[in-house]
């Protein structure tokens, strides 16, 4: 086994992080609460002409034939900048389903012609439903794509997920798709998020109690602070392998069982969630007064954290499973 990320993974990510940092600054994200489908102007062509979208797509279909160990580490960089683009559920989840099915709407999907989302508990409520073209949603114990569905926007605390009620649409089986494994990639989708946003929050806080001064002094300079800012750092560093390890479960079924991989998936999400949140409660709380504020870009990575945390099953939910793997539960 090689768990060493190759220079071509890390160049990968770094063009993406760039891309990130000039097309969807903290001021772009903000002003996707606003507009009516949530999305950062050009940001998903873009994504389509690095080839992102096709990342997990098979080369003789058009895609970069990459794996998941390759795309972990962008969905850092979406939680870092808080990126408001389905692009998990697109390209990390749905489309690896639509290869899967071979589906005619793969093309479409991988040029970024269309937006896909994903429904994968079934559950009928569905972040970025509402500018998608389609859904890969649950059925029964298989996959289905969803076209020309109905949906009723929901108020959430991140806007910028824009979560609907969805009723109806016409669906088409996806059969060859396998339904565990698109779970298992949804929640390691959101667990790389969780790492990328933990990061965020203690950069954030890291830079701010190095200018906030108290009697005379930066607060950072305090012991107690530190301490905080210490342990949220621990926390990412033991999740973050974590997520990694699970990353290569998940694009190794020929070594990975679907219980291993399962139970290697909800260790990652289990840490992962615990991380962003000690994160968030650290930030707040080190930031004071100010980090409730509307105004402040810091609740743009509090919302999406909370969010996130328990998107496709929190810390607990994920420990039980662990239990239920390893024959505890």
């Amino acid at each position: 086994m090689r768990f060493e990320f190759t220079d071509e993974h890390d160049m990968f990510r770094n063009t993406v992080r760039d891309l990130f940092a000039d097309r969807c600054p903290p001021d772009a994200v903000r002003a996707s609460w606003e507009t009516t489908d949530a999305r950062v102007p050009d940001l998903w062509g873009a994504l389509a002409e690095i080839g992102v979208l096709a990342a997990l797509a098979p080369e003789e279909a058009g895609g970069l034939g990459m794996d998941e160990v390759a795309f972990v580490r962008i969905l850092e960089e979406v939680g870092y900048a808080a990126v408001p683009e389905p692009l998990m559920e697109h390209a990390f989840v749905a489309i690896p389903a639509l290869a899967e099915a071979r589906s005619d709407a793969l093309d479409s999907a991988i040029a970024g012609s269309t937006t896909i989302t994903i429904d994968i508990d079934g559950s009928g409520t569905v972040a970025s439903a509402a500018i998608a073209d389609a859904i890969v949603t649950r059925v029964d114990d298989g996959l289905a794509f969803t076209t020309q569905y109905d949906t009723t926007a929901l108020t959430t605390i991140d806007q910028s997920r824009r979560l609907a009620a969805v009723k109806g649409g016409v669906t088409v089986g996806l059969d060859g798709a396998d339904a565990a494994l698109a779970y298992d990639r949804a929640v390691l989708g959101a667990a790389a998020q969780c790492i990328g946003i933990a990061r965020r929050l203690l950069d954030a806080t890291v830079a701010y109690v190095g200018d906030r001064q108290q009697f005379g002094k930066p607060v950072g300079s305090y012991q107690a602070v530190k301490h905080h800012l210490a342990d949220v750092r621990i926390a990412v560093e033991f999740a973050a392998p974590l997520v990694y390890r699970a990353a290569w479960s998940v694009a190794h079924p020929e070594t990975h069982e679907p219980l291993a991989r399962a139970r290697d998936v909800s260790m990652a999400k289990a840490q992962a969630s615990d991380a962003v949140d000690l994160a968030a409660r650290k930030a707040l709380q080190c930031h004071g007064a100010i980090g409730y504020t509307f105004e402040y870009d810091l609740q743009l990575w509090l919302k999406r954290a909370w969010a996130l945390s328990a998107a496709y099953g929190d810390a607990r939910r994920h420990r039980d499973r662990v239990a239920t793997a390893i024959g505890l539960a």
